[in-house]
């Protein structure tokens, strides 16, 4: 009675086995495709996020170098600025240099029109003098 009990267990146990292998196997083969594919998918992960690691590497040094031309750039134009500022400043001493000198040019241009009517009536006089000084020389001739 105790052995057909033990053997009664032992079927039992034998029977579990049986049973947890074929689960096992059925488990294995449909698994198996899978655990492949998801191998694979993992290998290409880790790829993936090598390539975006170094991807990431090269645009932050690009972006470093990037940022070193944007500096030199921000440089250049704060030069330029201050360079257009002063050619400003420049220009209207320039201009205001400009307008006196032509207001000293129509000054002038004024006084010389004075001093050319002056001249002129200057030259009438003298040739009104020479005129007299002729005819007194002619008196003086005759008087002689």
């Amino acid at each position: 009675q105790e052995i057909n009990s033990l053997m009664e267990g032992k079927t039992a146990v034998d029977e579990e086995n049986a049973r947890l292998k074929n689960e096992f196997v059925l488990t294995f083969l449909f698994i198996g495709p899978y655990g492949t594919v998801l191998q694979d998918t993992e290998e290409c992960a880790q790829k993936k996020e090598e390539q975006n690691r170094l991807v990431i590497k090269n645009l932050e040094e690009e972006n470093k170098v990037l940022d070193i031309c944007c500096a030199d750039l921000l440089s250049d134009l704060e030069k330029l600025r201050k360079q257009g500022a002063q050619w400003k400043k420049e220009k209207s001493g320039n201009d205001t240099r400009i307008k006196n000198l032509e207001t000293d040019l129509a000054e002038t241009s004024e006084q010389i029109k004075s001093l050319r009517s002056i001249c002129s009536n200057l030259s009438s006089q003298v040739d009104v003098k020479q005129e007299e000084l002729s005819q007194k020389n002619c008196d003086v001739v005759r008087a002689k």
